[in-house]
C-alpha cells in the first residue's frame, strides 16, 4: 500500500512539472500589464513603453503600461503586491524608488525583498547634475567654489528623493552645505531651475538632455563612474575631484512573489534577447539609457546591495518623508 502511494505521488510530480513547464510554454495567453508607478513621460515611463511594444510583438498578445503614481512609487507597488502571482502583472521598477523607500518609509504595506521577485534588468541610466546658465556656475569647481562663499540651492523631486539623496551625496563628498529645496516631481523643480529660482538640480539625463542641447542648461558633471555614451562631453563626478562618486540607477522588471520559475525564466530570457535588438539599443540611446542585461539571480543580488546602500544613505541625510 506504501509503495502504491509513493508511485501514485511520483506520477502526480511529474504531471505537475509537466504542466508548469507547459504553462511556461504558453506564456502569455493574455494581456499582461505593465505597472510604472511614477507619472507619464520619465524615465520609468518611455523605458516600459519601449519594452512593452517590443514584447507584444513577441508574445503576439497586448502588452499595457499603466501608471499608477503616487507616494514615491508606494502606491504603483502595493498593486502590482495586490493583483495576484500569475505574472500578468509587472512593475516597473527603478533603484531610487525600490532601494530608497524601505529605509524612508516607515509603514509600508509590502516588503520589497519578499513580496516581489526580480524578474530581468532593463537599464542603467546615470543622473546629472545642471544649472541655469545665468548662475555664472561653469562647472563643478565653480559649484563648489560658489557653495563655500554663498547660499546655494539645489532642488529635487521630493524628500528622500535620489534627487535629494544626490545633492546630500555629493555635500558629503565635498564637505558642502547646499540647501536642498524639495518640489512635488523633477519637473516642478527644472522649471524653476530655468527660471533662475534655485541653483542647481540632480535628475535623471534624459528629463534634461533636450535643454542641454538648446543650451538653456548647462551640465556640470554625470553621477556615473563613466561618462555616458549619449553626453560624452559631460565629464563625471569622479573625474573632477570624487573618484569615489558612483551612481548609475538601474531600471527593471519585477512580479509579485509566487509567480513560478518557469515564467520568470521566460520573460527573463525574451527581455535578454530585446535588449540585445538594435532597435530597441537605438530607442535607448535616445533616452540616455544603456541596455543592462542579468539574470534574475544576479538582478536580486543588484537590489540587496542597492537596499544597503542607500539606507546608509537616508541614514547619514536624516532625510524623512513629509
Amino acid at each position: 500500500m506504501r509503495t502504491h502511494f509513493s508511485a501514485a505521488g511520483s506520477i502526480l510530480a511529474a504531471v505537475c512539472a509537466l504542466g508548469s513547464a507547459s504553462a511556461a510554454e504558453t506564456f502569455p495567453d493574455k494581456t499582461v500589464r505593465v505597472v510604472v508607478p511614477q507619472a507619464p513621460g520619465g524615465a520609468s515611463d518611455s523605458l516600459a513603453r519601449i519594452i512593452a511594444h517590443g514584447l507584444g510583438q513577441k508574445w503576439q498578445q497586448p502588452v499595457v503600461v499603466e501608471n499608477r503614481a503616487g507616494a514615491g512609487g508606494n502606491i504603483g507597488m502595493e498593486y502590482v503586491v495586490n493583483a495576484g502571482n500569475d505574472g500578468y502583472t509587472l512593475l516597473m521598477s527603478y533603484e531610487g524608488s525600490h532601494a530608497i523607500n524601505p529605509a524612508l518609509y516607515k509603514n509600508l504595506s509590502f516588503n520589497v525583498k519578499s513580496d516581489f521577485t526580480p524578474v530581468a534588468t532593463l537599464a542603467t541610466l546615470p543622473f546629472v547634475a545642471v544649472t541655469n546658465p545665468k548662475s555664472g556656475i561653469k562647472d563643478l569647481p565653480d559649484l563648489v567654489q560658489a557653495a563655500k562663499q554663498r547660499r546655494v540651492t539645489y532642488g529635487s523631486a521630493g524628500n528622500g528623493s535620489v534627487n535629494h539623496l544626490l545633492g546630500e551625496m555629493f555635500n558629503s563628498a565635498a564637505d558642502l552645505k547646499m540647501v536642498h529645496v524639495p518640489y512635488r516631481g523633477a519637473a516642478p523643480a527644472i522649471q524653476d531651475l530655468l527660471g533662475g529660482q534655485i541653483d542647481v538640480v540632480f535628475t535623471s539625463l534624459p528629463s534634461v538632455k533636450g535643454y542641454i542641447d538648446a543650451k538653456t542648461l548647462v551640465p556640470l558633471a554625470v553621477t556615473s563612474a563613466k561618462r555616458s555614451d549619449s553626453a560624452p562631453d559631460i565629464p563625471t563626478i569622479a573625474e573632477q575631484g570624487y573618484p569615489s562618486f558612483d551612481v548609475n540607477p538601474w531600471f527593471g522588471l519585477f512580479v509579485a512573489s509566487g509567480v513560478s520559475a518557469d515564467k520568470i525564466q521566460r520573460m527573463n530570457r525574451d527581455i535578454g534577447a530585446l535588449l540585445n535588438a538594435p532597435e530597441v539599443q537605438q530607442k535607448f540611446a535616445g533616452l540616455g539609457a544603456v541596455p543592462y542585461v542579468t539574470t534574475p539571480e544576479d538582478f536580486g543580488r543588484q537590489v540587496d546591495t542597492a537596499l544597503e546602500r542607500w539606507a546608509a544613505v537616508v541614514k547619514r541625510s536624516g532625510a524623512q518623508v513629509e
